[in-house]
């Protein structure tokens, strides 16, 4: 059997694995995201085009979403649940879209830091697989909404159910993987090691959560002060 060691991908420089041209041929990168990441990064950056991308992207999106109408309870009672759904569906891939620009611009940034040697396109391409894991939970939410709504999205006041157990499960399993992937892709992009693709991520999602923070805490001390003075008008 004739093997294929690829040296070069995409325009960069990357040491692969020996693979036979017939296995990268046929390969599936949404079963191969699952055991090589790395390998199916080098895939996707030189077979796939952003269509491709947008699309599982957008998959992604819509069950990462799905994770958050755990516990929202009367936040939502003013939509059915035909319209929740849809617009989730309809919203998620824009949102996401944003999102991973903006994720890909900034651990492309801060790679360079660490000698990283991937393009602004080629960090969008990796990054975007980090939601492929959420994809599998579309089904499982909205069997969820289905069977037993009311334990999903007044999740802390139920008796835990045999769809919510999987739920979580499930849940937890696919945000474990997404971060592996995440550090593995971008490791592949970057051409550099695992340890540094934590450490930009790390960089990157710490000014992040210290700016989610002061918007909270702003929107805490209005909210306070609007208080004060709607109490004060009533005295």
């Amino acid at each position: 059997m004739i093997y294929l060691k690829v040296t070069k991908i995409g325009g960069f420089g990357m040491n692969e694995m020996e693979i036979s041209p017939q296995e990268y041929e046929k390969m599936n990168p949404f079963i191969t995201i699952w055991r090589h990441p790395k390998k199916t990064t080098r895939y996707i950056i030189k077979e796939k085009n952003y269509f491709y991308i947008i699309i599982f992207l957008s998959l992604g999106y819509i069950g990462s979403t799905f994770t958050g109408f755990i516990d929202l309870g009367s936040d939502l009672d003013f939509l059915p649940l035909w319209a929740l759904v849809l617009f989730t569906v309809i919203l998620s891939p824009i949102f996401g879209i944003i999102g991973n620009a903006f994720s890909a611009l900034g651990v492309w940034l801060i790679g360079k830091i660490f000698s990283g040697k991937g393009t602004y396109g080629q960090m969008f391409k990796a990054a975007s697989l980090s939601v492929w894991p959420m994809i599998m939970l579309i089904p499982i939410y909205l069997l969820w909404m289905w069977v037993d709504p009311d334990s999903l999205f007044y999740f802390s006041n139920s008796d835990y159910s045999f769809i919510s157990i999987i739920a979580l499960l499930f849940t937890i399993a696919a945000f474990i993987w997404s971060i592996v992937i995440y550090i593995g892709a971008i490791a592949e992009a970057h051409q550099f090691s695992n340890w540094k693709s934590f450490f930009t991520i790390l960089i990157f999602l710490i000014p992040l959560f210290i700016i989610f923070f002061i918007i909270v805490f702003i929107i805490f001390l209005i909210m306070i002060f609007l208080g004060i003075a709607f109490l004060s008008d009533i005295v």
